[in-house]
């Protein structure tokens, strides 16, 4: 009698304790250029909700790779529109929740103390000086693919192309040229004007008419674990704050995306 007495009150005491909401978090596979523009989101999300958002950096392609063979992502986001709008035609997609978030731009950048005369645009590439070009690989990543139509447009892939060092994703050939292994990229203008790479190297834009527009989109995916906080990540990114931010490192948001 003492004990079924005892286990009721424990039962009636722990009714009594208020229920403590934990925090989630959320796995986001990301296009490369937003490494950087990506992490300053996310702490704001965080700040402003408690819940977190885990990002991974990786090419476009690879991920789409990924995520049709079941890799355990809740959020993809993509530097171009062919693959959301593939997973969601495939039917890997939370309804409703495909995004244009973005349109990405390409810079030709260089080492801070690099020689090479930029104010010729893509001509800049034929300097003699130059040996190695770092590239994303066009194969899996839209910057890379944004590169080699413009270098096209402006008639000088061929006499180029076998410059090449093909980075895996936009943010490895950023790297080759910080570290020396490039003396010249095309990167993504996000990844220039990030406040630890503003200061190793300068760049001039690449007309947007040389190359097809990196319109940008993101989905939830329908494997996710965690719909609600994704949903709630995803009304963030729509905000006309978070369209601010991407804004100041270089992308394109339309008003209409940023409400």
């Amino acid at each position: 009698m003492n004990g079924r007495r005892l286990s009721l009150i424990a039962i009636i005491a722990a009714s009594l304790i208020p229920q403590v909401s934990v925090a989630q978090e959320i796995t986001v596979a990301a296009a490369a250029d937003l490494q950087f523009a990506m992490q300053d989101v996310a702490a704001r999300f965080q700040k402003e909700t408690g819940e977190t958002v885990k990002a991974i950096y990786g090419s476009s392609g690879n991920f789409f790779q990924q995520i049709q063979n079941g890799a355990p992502f809740d959020m993809f986001f993509s530097a171009n529109l062919e693959f959301p709008k593939k997973l969601e035609g495939a039917g890997l997609t939370d309804p409703g929740s495909y995004h244009q978030y973005a349109r990405g731009k390409i810079v030709i950048w260089v080492p801070k103390e690099s020689k090479v005369d930029l104010t010729s645009g893509m001509q800049a590439l034929l300097d003699p000086s130059i040996k190695k070009i770092a590239v994303a690989n066009p194969q899996h990543a839209p910057y890379g693919q944004a590169a080699v139509a413009a270098m096209q447009k402006e008639g000088i892939y061929e006499k180029v192309k076998d410059k090449f060092v093909l980075g895996e994703n936009i943010s490895q050939a950023a790297s080759f040229v910080v570290s020396g292994a490039a003396d010249v990229g095309i990167v993504a203008l996000s990844l220039t004007l990030a406040p630890n790479m503003k200061d190793k190297g300068r760049y001039t834009n690449i007309p947007a008419g040389d190359y097809p527009p990196i319109e940008q989109a993101c989905v939830i995916l329908g494997s996710s674990k965690n719909k609600e906080t994704a949903r709630q990540f995803l009304s963030f990114m729509k905000t006309a704050a978070i369209g601010d931010v991407l804004r100041s490192y270089g992308f394109d948001v339309q008003s209409n995306s940023a409400k």
